[in-house]
């Protein structure tokens, strides 16, 4: 359970923060915390690194980095910097709710626009339309990547699972705005949950979607449950689901799904997008291991 909504403005020294062994090198988090409050939320254990609670308060307690837009800034000034591609939004959403009064994001965009960076950005949230003009300046003269996630197109389980996020059709009007605008814009289809949205009918529904709303592209990842993602998720199934409690012990002995399992899905996937003939991203965003949540959240 969530309690009353916090929100702490904290100021940062380093906003760009350099990330090793992933398929992108570079991240920028403007928020910790996200009031989206899905419970599959693999970066629930960046709370943590501040000794808060990620379980309780990852989605209440919303840390604000007010001033990453002027760090960013001196940043991209150095000599060094050499625009390679940055990632917005690999441990938050860069664009929950509470973007809209701060405009961090906004701001970083406008900065990386400045500084002729390319960006990759993934969020749940339509309110990146909000900064279409940026999108479009910053694909003009650098070059933008959008990823819109996607858990399934079911409106009730949707908001059963991110309680605090646009419904499925919304989202896909949003990808279809952006890609009308010129903006590179694909679906997220993550994560996908064993039980509840892996079968071929859900994952295709999803991805014939994405394909009918001009989607460039389509990703996918299977959930898995690193250290306070594991509690959150059980508990979330215990209330909702607990049928599916004894599948995921078994399943989740670890923090990833079987390797058979994961293989399986890809193959559905696969199938499908080549029926609806939609690409491949140039490169997919994966669930970070939870040992690299520090370098992605810039602690």
């Amino acid at each position: 359970m969530s309690g009353p909504r916090e929100f702490v403005e904290i100021q940062v020294k380093s906003v760009l923060n350099r990330v090793q062994g992933m398929s992108f090198r570079w991240s920028i988090n403007p928020f910790r915390g996200c009031s989206h409050s899905c419970p599959f939320c693999y970066a629930r254990r960046t709370h943590w690194f501040l000794e808060e609670d990620g379980i309780d308060r990852w989605s209440s307690k919303i840390f604000v980095k007010v001033n990453a837009p002027d760090v960013l800034r001196r940043e991209l000034a150095r000599p060094g910097w050499k625009r390679e591609d940055v990632a917005l939004g690999t441990a938050t959403d860069p664009y929950q709710a509470i973007e809209g009064k701060y405009r961090v994001t906004r701001q970083i965009l406008e900065a990386l626009r400045d500084f002729r960076t390319p960006v990759s950005i993934v969020t749940r949230s339509p309110l990146i339309l909000r900064d279409v003009d940026r999108l479009i300046e910053i694909a003009r003269c650098a070059g933008v990547t959008v990823c819109v996630s996607m858990v399934t197109m079911n409106a009730a389980l949707s908001h059963e699972v991110e309680p605090q996020v646009a419904p499925p059709t919304q989202r896909l009007r949003t990808v279809e705005a952006l890609s009308t605008a010129g903006i590179r814009t694909g679906v997220l289809l993550a994560p996908i949950l064993p039980g509840l949205t892996d079968d071929p009918h859900s994952l295709e529904a999803v991805i014939q979607a994405a394909r009918d709303h001009k989607a460039h592209f389509v990703g996918h990842n299977v959930l898995h449950l690193g250290e306070v993602t594991r509690d959150s998720f059980l508990r979330y199934l215990r209330v909702q689901h607990p049928r599916l409690v004894p599948r995921y012990e078994q399943m989740y002995r670890g923090k990833y799904a079987p390797n058979a399992y994961r293989t399986d899905i890809a193959r559905i996937v696969a199938a499908h997008k080549a029926r609806v003939r939609i690409a491949e991203p140039r490169y997919l965003r994966p669930s970070p291991p939870p040992e690299q949540l520090s370098l992605l959240d810039g602690s």
